[in-house]
């Protein structure tokens, strides 16, 4: 990726030879994995719902399947945001919907229950993702994580309190031409 960078930085800055090690967590990658996977699964289901309503013998219910191309898009652009895990939780909220929604389709009547039911187990693995990456980012950014740093041995007073005292700047003289 950092070819690329080189090729629009301007000819005096330094060229980038290779890059450091990521900044990003295992969570880190995981939650935009699935934030992508939301924002392709979405666009698919906004663009093509007679697609996925076919493959599950769901035909006649492309509009559900169009407001769900929607969540799942929205569920994708706030799990890339900074407020990854509310993306997340949302996700896991909009598998527990989808799983309903397959449930009611796995009839007898229905021509394709096998590809409803594979359908579901899917769901329910990345559901499953869903919620262990929402409670991984969430024990990442936990305020009672890591080490405490404790300034109890400072007094901010560099030299010392008895060097302190006094050593302020002396006040200005009052100007008596106000009388």
């Amino acid at each position: 990726m950092f070819h690329f960078s080189n090729l629009v930085r301007s000819k005096s800055d330094p060229k980038i030879i290779s890059t450091g090690p990521s900044s990003l967590t295992s969570a880190d990658r995981l939650a935009r994995g699935l934030g992508w996977f939301s924002i392709a699964l979405g666009t698919l289901e906004l663009l093509a719902p007679h697609r996925v309503t076919y493959a599950l013998g769901m035909d006649g219910r492309e509009g559900l399947v169009r407001a769900y191309g929607v969540r799942e898009l929205l569920a994708g652009v706030l799990t890339l945001s900074v407020e990854k895990r509310a993306g997340l939780l949302s996700r896991v909220a909009g598998d527990g919907l989808d799983m309903a929604t397959l449930l009611g389709e796995l009839r007898p009547s229905n021509p394709r229950a096998g590809t409803v039911l594979a359908a579901l187990v899917m769901v329910g693995g990345i559901a499953l993702l869903d919620y262990t990456a929402a409670q991984d980012v969430a024990a990442q950014h936990d305020a009672r994580r890591g080490r405490k740093r404790l300034y109890n041995d400072r007094s901010g007073f560099p030299k010392g309190i008895a060097a302190a005292r006094g050593a302020a700047l002396p006040r200005p003289a009052r100007s008596t031409a106000l009388s």
